[in-house]
């Protein structure tokens, strides 16, 4: 089994920490590492470095660390834009889609997307979500989470493929990028509105003959990518 690994602002400069705070608790309390046993930390920006618990007490362990290494970012960068969902969808979607190696969401408060943000708590809210699946699938980068776009805010960077049911082209046949930037557009419930297509431009795609919801879709296109990109 993998270590478990938790999150914190920078790497030790020296080869002693003690991880106290909320992932102290969480590893100390929750898991209940006792010495001997091995960790990891990074400051999610690809910085990792291993541990191994000398002493423990309640809400903090004393770690002696190895040397720290660094993971560079991946290239392509993978950026998906998410369509707002209603309900515990939206949350689903970035859980899985920081599992499957996203480096990059944006919230999109599409035409057809039903939920409205109308303050910073879903943002915050979908931040954390992302942190605690970082964690979970032992990732030193956590992907970054923006702030919501509207259709005419959105900015987007590099080759850009739409998600459209109607699409003819298979996302598998598309020719990708060896370094840059690929964006993925993922719509609401409702799917992306034509008027959208126009003002996103891109390339529409599809997945397959299934439709997925919008919580999975850009899950897995994100793992069809992984599969041609050598990420996987």
């Amino acid at each position: 089994m993998s270590l478990p690994l938790f999150l914190i602002p920078s790497l030790p400069p020296g080869p002693s920490y003690v991880l106290d705070g909320p992932e102290g608790h969480h590893a100390a309390d929750v898991q209940r590492l006792t010495p001997g046993e091995a960790l990891l930390l990074a400051d999610g920006r690809g910085g990792l470095v291993r541990g191994v618990v000398v002493s423990a007490r309640k809400g903090s362990l004393a770690l002696e660390l190895d040397s720290p290494t660094f993971e560079p970012a991946p290239d392509p960068a993978l950026t998906v834009v998410q369509g707002i969902a209603k309900g515990e969808r939206g949350e689903l979607a970035v859980q899985l889609l920081t599992e499957v190696g996203v480096d990059r969401i944006v919230p999109w408060q599409a035409a057809r997307s039903v939920a409205r943000w109308k303050d910073d708590r879903p943002l915050e809210r979908w931040r954390s979500t992302v942190r605690e699946a970082a964690k979970q699938s032992r990732r030193s980068w956590v992907p970054t989470v923006s702030p919501a776009a509207t259709t005419k805010q959105l900015s987007l960077s590099g080759v850009v493929f739409v998600l459209h049911e109607e699409a003819s082209v298979p996302l598998s046949a598309v020719p990708l990028p060896s370094s840059g930037e690929i964006t993925l557009v993922v719509g609401p419930e409702g799917g992306v509105a034509p008027e959208e297509l126009d003002v996103i431009g891109g390339t529409p795609v599809r997945l397959g003959r299934e439709v997925l919801r919008t919580s999975t879709a850009g899950a897995a296109a994100v793992a069809a990518l992984s599969v041609r990109l050598g990420r996987w």
